[in-house]
């Protein structure tokens, strides 16, 4: 039997059950019952992609699957078999669907994920334009060993690449103890292969939010996953004949199919490929996929990868916990002259983590000492907000906080395995020198673990984080000569720009102004170009002639006019991986601001998942905007609009993360004290009316403001 026979036949099985599914739950529930996958806009992704309708009920969702049977032709040509594939997954995303008709959480209480909320594609953003995640894979059906199918997930894992897991290869990794979840990027999606509809959803999701492609547009959304989207699959004999559907589908959208089956199977340069060692399935993925890890050798005895940054270290498996809110701990960057440090000299002043019995709290400190030709004071807080990031890299290790309040937890796993504290200092040393090659000649780490010498460094920590925080404070717009462009996230919206100012961070909240100087430095023909500031147009507003040739100039002519203080005048374009998204709320002449952790509903009616669906892609949307969570503080917020004053809702956990900078802010600007109790959150309302009454109660000074339109 040909390959393309066997996609007919998996197709056709895919929708034979997706039709029983759907005609059972209709025949319970009736065909308006309304369907809604949780956390999304995009209600059902692959139906609204490929077939440009958005679901609502259960009607819709029969018109879908009758569009899905007029895709499957059967007609032995390479693009009807594409389309046959395109169409399996989206009978697969309707036999899920039916799942959530009755509960938004089938899989509560399972070792299964299910669906992905947007909230989780927008955070794949910045780990993506980064490499950090330098690609997905997908691996089908069970290895031929359990310890087999181990050394496949944690050799992808140790290389960055986002593992999903489908079928029996989920028990395999159970039993091998393979940590698990979307925060360490292996997710158990489902037992059965119709679990490929919530990961293609999530591919076209990606595409609509980052790369603003319009739901019905197919050719669109194949050039974006083709170009975009760096995705393979990897799929263990025996096949079915199911799988070699979903299989079209994949090598459709540009993601190749690397399988050890042998029989009855076509190879497809670049597409199809047959490995039968499946121990060789990694190096065969890369290069199939073409896809090029960046190495970095590091002499500790755990793995180290971006795929660790999410692990969670519990109490009960904590060997080690260091503790910056009960002993004394800092993390310091200082500038030397060259000749005053060794580089690759690593000193631990102190007894070492065997020393201490299981579950020791302490403290610790960590002084890094660079010296370069090129190396500037500045540079120094952009490399210690690193550590957060290297040091979450380890297997078995956990990093929270910065500064001297920050806290470690090194696992009994990791310990075990041989970690000790110079590790640590391995880790900083080789990304340092790695990542900051062109500033730091030199670098030299002592780990300090002596209670008396901690607390004397600690105090001398802190004398130079005040120091670096009176100068942040002198750093604003009009005192610096310079803005930077960002254009990092141009790998997936190829038309977006920030301007990075030192009172505007991007939107993702990763780079400051400091950040996108120090790349500018490190890499003159990277994402962080100068903008010069001399042709003021409106300086109230934000409009700087310069600032317009910039972004017509980096988004490749896309864009011919940014205000940046403005939200309702040509608004800054966002990506899609913004940390806030704000919007206008027109009873109040307010603004309503919900942060991508946020589930719930806000005063605009709309969700973040909702209002962010409006904006993203590179485009600018008047009346919303995203933006990084440190920018609400800034005085230059919405300061064409009436500045933050105008804030009158935002989810209660984000207010109590701005609350310090946020009322201080607003006591400067407009003498109001305590003005973070004046604006509402979800525990006060969540609708117009309600959140009226509340701003009347407490005497909002947003009352008092001119109506915005």
């Amino acid at each position: 039997m040909g390959l393309f026979d066997r996609v007919f036949r998996g197709s056709d099985e895919m929708y034979a059950i997706a039709r029983k599914e759907l005609d059972a739950i209709m025949a319970e529930m009736g065909p308006d019952t309304p369907i809604a996958m949780p956390d999304t806009a995009y209600n059902l992704a692959c139906s609204l992609a490929y077939a440009g309708k958005k679901i609502t009920n259960l009607a819709d969702l029969n018109d879908a699957l009758e569009h899905i049977k007029g895709m499957m032709t059967h007609n032995p040509r390479t693009t009807d078999v594409f389309m046959s594939g395109i169409g399996t997954a989206m009978a697969a995303e309707i036999i899920e669907a039916c799942k959530y008709v009755k509960t938004p959480t089938p899989y509560a209480g399972t070792k299964y994920h299910g669906h992905f909320s947007d909230a989780e594609v927008r955070e794949l953003g910045v780990p993506l334009v980064t490499d950090d995640i330098p690609g997905f894979v997908v691996i089908i059906d069970p290895a031929p060993s359990d310890e087999e199918a181990a050394e496949l997930i944690k050799g992808y894992q140790s290389k960055g690449i986002f593992v999903f897991l489908i079928g029996d290869i989920i028990d395999q990794a159970e039993r091998m103890n393979i940590s698990m979840g979307f925060p360490v990027r292996v997710v158990p999606v489902t037992k059965e292969i119709w679990g490929v509809g919530h990961i293609i959803s999530l591919v076209v999701r990606a595409a609509m939010i980052f790369g603003a492609i319009q739901p019905g547009d197919f050719d669109g959304f194949q050039d974006y996953t083709f170009h975009r989207i760096h995705a393979f699959v990897n799929a263990f004999a025996p096949l079915r004949d199911i799988v070699v559907g979903c299989g079209g589908g994949a090598i459709a959208l540009g993601f190749p199919v690397i399988t050890n089956e042998t029989e009855n199977i076509w190879r497809v340069p670049k597409s199809l490929i047959v490995q039968p060692n499946s121990r060789d399935f990694i190096e065969t993925s890369l290069e199939a996929r073409d896809i090029k890890i960046k190495v970095t050798n590091i002499d500790i005895p755990v793995a180290f990868s971006p795929a660790f940054e999410g692990e969670i270290i519990r109490k009960k498996d904590t060997q080690i916990d260091i503790n910056g809110s009960v002993y004394d701990c800092f993390e310091l960057v200082r500038t030397r002259e060259l000749h005053e440090i060794e580089d690759h000299k690593i000193i631990l002043q102190g007894p070492d983590f065997d020393e201490f019995e299981q579950g020791h709290s302490m403290g610790l400190g960590m002084l890094v000492e660079v010296a370069g030709k090129s190396m500037q004071p500045d540079f120094e807080p952009v490399i210690e907000r690193k550590f957060h990031n290297f040091l979450n890299c380890i297997e078995g290790i956990m990093h929270t906080g910065q500064r001297d309040v920050n806290r470690i937890r090194v696992s009994v796993g990791a310990y075990e395995a041989g970690f000790r504290a110079r590790h640590l200092g391995e880790v900083l040393y080789a990304k340092i020198k790695n990542e900051y090659e062109s500033v730091v000649d030199k670098c030299q780490v002592t780990i300090f673990t002596i209670p008396e010498e901690l607390h004397e460094m600690r105090a001398l920590a802190n004398s130079f984080y005040d120091k670096r925080d009176e100068r942040l404070r002198t750093l604003t717009d009009e005192s610096v000569n310079v803005f930077y462009t960002c254009t990092l996230c141009q790998s997936f919206s190829p038309s977006h720009v920030c301007v990075v100012t030192p009172e505007r961070l991007g939107l993702c909240g990763a780079v400051s102004w400091l950040d996108a100087k120090a790349t500018n430095e490190l890499d003159p023909n990277g994402p962080c170009q100068v903008v010069t500031k001399e042709k003021v147009v409106d300086e109230h507003i934000g409009i700087w002639e310069d600032v317009d040739e910039a972004v017509y100039k980096y988004s490749h002519g896309a864009l011919e006019h940014v205000t940046l203080y403005s939200i309702l005048q040509d608004p800054m374009t966002s990506c899609g991986c913004f940390e806030c998204i704000c919007g206008i709320e027109y009873c109040s002449n307010g603004f309503v601001i919900v942060n991508r952790e946020h589930f719930g509903m806000t005063p605009l009616g709309m969700t973040f998942s909702e209002m962010a669906s409006m904006t993203g892609g590179g485009v600018q949307t008047p009346g919303f905007m995203g933006h990084g969570k440190h920018f609400i503080s800034s005085k230059k917020f919405l300061k064409a609009e009436g500045g933050l004053g105008r804030i009158v809702w935002m989810p209660k956990a984000l207010k109590e993360l701005v609350r310090e900078k946020l009322n201080a802010a607003a006591q400067e600007l407009y003498g109001v004290e305590n003005f973070t109790d004046m604006i509402a959150d979800e525990t006060i309302c969540e609708d117009e009316e309600g959140l009226m009454n509340y701003l009347s109660e407490v005497g909002h000074p947003v009352l008092e403001m001119e109506p915005l339109l």
